[in-house]
């Protein structure tokens, strides 16, 4: 081979490279750049960020050139791609996505002979400088192990994909022309520790540059923040590791306002600056002091936050003050770049996290480029940063698929209870944490994710407590303990769940807990989802020692595949590039798409969480205001206005004048409303930033509560003269029957509808001419099913829930006042299986073409819950516009609907689709009076007939396409107009990868009893 095995030495991890340090970037003289701009830094000379030779072998053993060589001439055969990239982005190799199994056998510490690799050359400029006679060059990022020459000498090894490795290069260097080899391996020993969640990448994903530094330098330093109790005076202190000898260090601290506030010269190796009255460092007001070490040979600027994170009696503090994590998880992805992510893609991902209403991220699951944190410290956003290491894929090692808990259990003893793999671990935490302990938004060191419990984190832990005691801990898999010995927790300050079952969460806080509860990842936002934002979040106010949690996850991680012949963006996703082993959609699990286009999950997430919540009391004409942020006073922060709807008219409206409402603290400001006597009335506060400020505009849309205000009749007044009962004939004549073969036909004034008998089911309505359906309208029970809706799918499946069909047993009619009633006793029942639904159905159909639909229906107890139980109808293809009154306009359900508010909209059947990568039940909207679809000569109008009200959904596709396709540009439209009008809708929840839906949100009644008033018309 071309080069040593190291890549499957478990006691090799690093070669030649310098010990662990601080992200910084020096300069040469003061005043320096500003750290978020290190690339105006003139002792920073990038090497990435342009075209490198590049050649890709599917095997190392096909590398038999010694192409480090400065004489070595490449080939035609050798590309020229733009460093960094990730090779799979550029058609080297293969995606493959996986998430808990490893994708080569398990055999550690070897991994496939066939190893891919990646052969890069780069030629560059150098010159030599007096000021700066030494230098190191850096890799910020290589995926998953790699080799470096220079000018055709050996450099050095290194692996961990996320860490940052740096080799003194300064006898390797000469003046003017240079030649930088690097070999980088697909896998290596250190693959068994980086089996996260995610599509795998290979390469130089991050920067690589040089550092010109002078002999006698600052190597490392240590800044550490001491606040008192009464947090009205602190102490920064810097402790500094210097090159050779110490050297003088002129330090100068100013204030987040740009006054100098110390100046002093430092000769020892530890300083400590005093600030009286210090402006104290959070994520709504992310105070930040400037601080300058300069060496007289070279300057390094920092931003220093000024905080203490504690528990306190079980509760988790910042300041001294209690703080909830409303935190997100986050990937680097992007659907063109893949793992590479640049400043610019990260300031849009911060932005979007901050503007709705999130205030941490968990850096999942290793760490990020070195300057996002810095960004962190600006926008104002707290962070778990998290070790390089999950080695998930000793679970599935024991065949026990169905027991989730029992094999992250026996995962310890392959690799996290094992000696070998000790130094491997430590090395990952230490490198995260001596590299990124300077930064004041790391509030929790977590040791990694789901690896199971043993030694390796037992001494991790130790070592982190050690080294960095003013940040907390975490770990979630030690919530997997073995019964086999007694483990060491006693380092974890929080202890973790994922996706756990409310009562699990509930038991835990009500037993006497010894430590806070965190919840790592809740309400996996797959697909159509998650349904359950407002269930965790009141049990975190309920429970002070719930400190809160983070979202799984930030995007979907789809691959960019270009543009289909429909025009709609193409995304790939696991099975989608010829791979054996792949986990299907389980990637796009986010709250944004890909282009980073929001889920309607992460607009409810945003007003679930939105900083002030309202009340008014009718009587008193009081509207109560509620803070909920934890720092800052929501007067200083938010501007509030008020708008009063009837039946989504705006009848008053105004602004909110906040007074001085500090932190978890309520006030209550008069508001005297004008209340109609009926219709449907409601009060809606809106939010939006008062100010621009950590990263958000002015103006910026923060949320909204909608109060309802009752009236004597609480019904939309569109849908009251349907609703009315007909009270006579009048002058207009009563509709007539006749009996043609099987159709019962019923024919009115500029009406004819058809009732076929053996179904007891309307196939034909028409008005003034015009036949509005495609399909005999039919009692349905499925739905194209939700990626939540998986773990029952199967039975839903098993029980032909997805096949049914209406049989009528008899089928009567007569004369009512004028109208003309059918009564209808059947059933709805499917192959093998005894009927889901037994019904005894009233029609009533009026003078004026008014069809009341009563429905009263017994479900089988073999049969647990239903997706659904409403009407489905296939109307023509050319009713497209829909107007609706109910909850809108993005999609809403019964147990996700906080972000939509009650109005009058109107729509096409495109705007109501929510176009989910993978199809799926999308659409509906909730809590409706009326829905009305229109085409060119006809429309037909529902409403609820009696004081219930219901959702319903209008779409271009059958549920049997959803359900059909694997990609939404493949959808093909039926032609037809599907609206589906449910008396109620299951829940959407997360159960994808969290609890079981709430009983409360299930369709699992025995009997059901609804009304639908249907009028067609001609237009």
């Amino acid at each position: 081979m071309l080069v040593p095995r190291l890549y499957e030495d478990l006691s090799v991890l690093h070669q030649n490279t310098m010990p662990d340090r601080a992200y910084y970037i020096p300069a040469g003289g003061a005043p320096g750049p500003d750290p978020l701009f290190r690339e105006q830094s003139d002792r920073l000379q990038m090497l990435s960020g342009c075209p490198w030779s590049f050649q890709y072998y599917p095997s190392i053993h096909d590398l038999t050139d010694a192409f480090y060589k400065p004489d070595y001439e490449p080939g035609r055969w050798w590309k020229k791609e733009e460093v960094p990239f990730s090779w799979q982005m550029r058609g080297y190799d293969c995606h493959q996505y996986t998430n808990i199994r490893y994708p080569f056998p398990f055999d550690p510490p070897y991994v496939p002979q066939d190893n891919p690799c990646g052969a890069y050359l780069h030629r560059f400029e150098w010159h030599r400088s007096k000021e700066a006679p030494c230098e190191f060059l850096c890799f910020e990022g290589v995926d998953s192990c790699f080799y470096v020459w220079l000018n055709g000498a050996y450099v050095g090894y290194s692996q961990v994909s996320h860490h940052t490795s740096e080799f003194d290069v300064t006898d390797y260097l000469q003046e003017g022309e240079n030649l930088l080899a690097v070999l980088v391996l697909k896998w290596c020993d250190g693959s068994y520790l980086e089996d996260q969640d995610k599509f795998r990448m290979s390469g130089i994903f991050r920067d690589v540059y040089l550092l010109h530094r002078p002999a006698d330098r600052i190597e490392d330093y240590v800044i550490r923040t001491d606040l008192t109790d009464g947090m009205d005076h602190a102490d920064i202190r810097i402790r500094f590791r210097f090159s050779k000898k110490t050297v003088p260090v002129r330090l100068t601290l100013k204030s987040p306002g740009g006054e100098i506030l110390t100046s002093l010269t430092a000769h020892t190796e530890e300083v400590t600056i005093p600030v009286e009255a210090p402006l104290l460092w959070n994520a709504e007001e992310p105070w930040l002091y400037g601080l300058t070490m300069d060496t007289g040979r070279e300057v390094i600027r920092e931003q220093v936050g000024i905080r203490r994170v504690e528990v306190r009696d079980l509760v988790l503090t910042l300041n001294g003050s209690p703080i909830t994590f409303r935190g997100v998880n986050r990937h680097e992805s992007d659907p063109v770049t893949g793992a590479v992510v640049t400043k610019e893609q990260a300031v849009r991902d911060l932005t979007m996290i901050k503007a709705h209403n999130f205030n941490a991220v968990r850096a999942s699951h290793y760490p990020n480029v070195p300057w996002f944190y810095q960004l962190c410290d600006s926008i104002g956003l707290y962070v778990i940063d998290e070790a390089d290491n999950e080695s998930h894929g000793t679970g599935p090692l024991t065949f026990a698929e169905d027991n989730y808990d029992e094999r992250m259990k026996l995962a310890h003893v392959r690799i996290a209870d094992n000696p070998d793999f000790v130094e491997p671990t430590l090395d990952r935490v230490r490198s995260m944490v001596i590299r990124n302990r300077n930064r004041p938004c790391i509030l929790v060191w977590s040791m990694g994710n789901e690896c199971g419990y043993g030694r390796t984190f037992e001494e991790s832990l130790a070592w982190t407590k050690a080294t960095d005691p003013g940040r907390l801990t975490h770990y979630e898999s030690a919530y997997y303990l073995p019964a086999d010995r007694t483990y060491d927790l006693s380092n974890i300050d929080l202890f973790g769940r994922m996706y756990p079952p409310f009562e699990d969460v509930i038991n835990y806080l009500e037993q006497d807990p010894d430590k806070p509860l965190l919840l790592v990842e809740y309400c996996h936002s797959m697909g159509n989802g998650p349904g359950d934002f407002m269930e965790y979040r009141d049990l975190t106010e309920k429970y002070p020692a719930l400190c809160g949690g983070f979202v799984w996850e930030w995007c979907d991680h789809g691959i960019d595949m270009g543009t289909a012949a429909n025009g709609k963006r193409m995304y790939g996703y696991g099975g989608d590039f010829g791979e054996l082993q792949h986990d299907d959609n389980f990637c796009l699990d986010g709250l944004v798409y890909p282009d980073r286009t929001p889920h309607t999950g992460l607009l409810e997430y945003r007003n679930v969480h939105r900083p002030v919540r309202a009340s008014y009391d009718r009587e008193t004409g009081l509207l109560t205001l509620t803070n909920h942020l934890d720092f800052a006073d929501a007067a200083d922060r938010i501007s509030a206005a008020y708008s009063l709807t009837l039946d989504g008219t705006v009848i008053a409206k105004g602004p909110v004048a906040i007074p001085s409402l500090k932190p978890h603290a309520s006030v209550s400001v008069p508001l005297t409303l004008p209340v109609p006597d009926k219709g449907r009335c409601f009060l809606m506060i809106s939010y939006v930033q008062k100010t621009s400020g950590t990263g958000l505009p002015a103006g910026q849309d923060l949320g909204f509560d909608e109060i309802p205000i009752p009236t004597a009749e609480p019904v939309c007044l569109k849908a009251m003269p349907l609703r009315a009962p007909w009270t006579g004939p009048g002058e207009v004549k009563a509709p007539e029957v006749t009996q043609e073969g099987n159709d019962l036909v019923i024919r009115g004034d500029g009406f004819a509808y058809r009732l076929d008998t053996l179904t007891g089911l309307f196939t034909s309505l028409e008005t003034g001419g015009e036949e509005l359906l495609d399909a005999p309208i039919a009692f349905n029970v499925w739905r194209a099913p939700t990626d939540n809706d998986r773990p029952v799918m199967d039975i839903w499946k098993l029980e032909r829930l997805d096949h049914t069909y209406a049989r009528a047993y008899q089928v009567t009619w007569e004369d009512a006042e004028g109208c003309l009633r059918i009564r209808v006793s059947q059933s709805l029942g499917a192959m093998s299986n005894q009927p889901v639904l037994r019904m005894e159905n009233q029609i009533l159909i009026c003078p004026d073409g008014r069809i009341c639909l009563k429905v009263d229906a017994a479900k089988d107890p073999a049969y647990d819950t239903l997706p659904r139980i409403g009407l489905r109808l296939f109307l023509k293809g050319t009713m497209k516009q829909v107007d609706y009154y109910g909850m809108g306009p993005s999609e809403t359900y019964i147990d996700k609907h906080h972000s939509g508010s009650h109005g009058f909209y109107r729509d096409t059947l495109a705007g109501l689709m929510e176009d989910y990568i993978r199809p799926q039940e999308s659409g509906s909207h909730y809590d409706c009076d009326f829905v009305s679809v229109k085409g060119k000569g006809a429309s037909l109008t529902l409403v609820s007939g009696d004081d219930q009200t219901f959702s319903f959904s209008a779409l271009p596709y059958t549920q049997e396409e959803l359900e059909g396709k694997r990609h939404n540009y493949e959808l093909v439209p039926c032609g037809s107009t599907v609206l589906c009008v449910d008396h109620k809708m299951a829940g959407i929840g997360s159960k994808s990868c969290g609890p079981d839906l709430p009983e409360r949100y299930r369709v699992s009644e025995d009997r059901f009893r609804f009304a639908f008033i249907l009028k067609p018309e001609k237009l």
